[in-house]
Parts: C-alpha cells; structure tokens; sequence
C-alpha cells in the first residue's frame, strides 16, 4: 500500500535552517521514495512500510545530529500526492 507522508520540522535552534536542510537532503537519498518540499512541509511518498522504516532512521539521525526538534506529521494511506 502506498503511503503519503507530509513532515514539517521545528529544530530547536536559533539557527533552525541548517538542521531543516540535513533532514531534507537525507530524505532526498532515499531513491525507491518520491520527496517534494514545500515552503512549509516536505512530502514524502511510497511503499507504507519503507516510508516508516526510513522516518524512523531518519528522525532518530536528526536527534543525535541536531538535539531536540518537533515533527508535525501527516500520514494518508492509500494516497498518492505526487
């Protein structure tokens, strides 16, 4: 089953747009997922169990790079966005 996942991300940071960055282009990495950004959120589309599996490696990444941040996510199975 597909899966749509919307993320928007608020580092704890005065200098928030460095972490934002990072997370992005490791999403960009992944090459079996679909990843659009926009000014306030980043799409992330595929598979529903790889979607999972990399948000979970990769928020955990964010977290021993950067320290704290909130993620706001959406999740819409079955929906293709992109």
């Amino acid at each position: 089953m597909m899966l749509t996942a919307e993320i928007s991300l608020y580092p704890n940071h005065e200098n928030f747009i460095p972490p934002i960055k990072s997370f992005i282009e490791r999403l960009h990495g992944y090459d079996d997922l679909r990843v659009q950004t926009f000014p306030t959120a980043t799409i992330v589309m595929g598979e529903h169990d790889r979607v999972m599996d990399v948000l979970k490696v990769e928020m955990k990444a964010h977290r021993e790079e950067h320290g704290m941040g909130i993620f706001v996510c959406k999740f819409i199975p079955g929906y293709e966005a992109l």
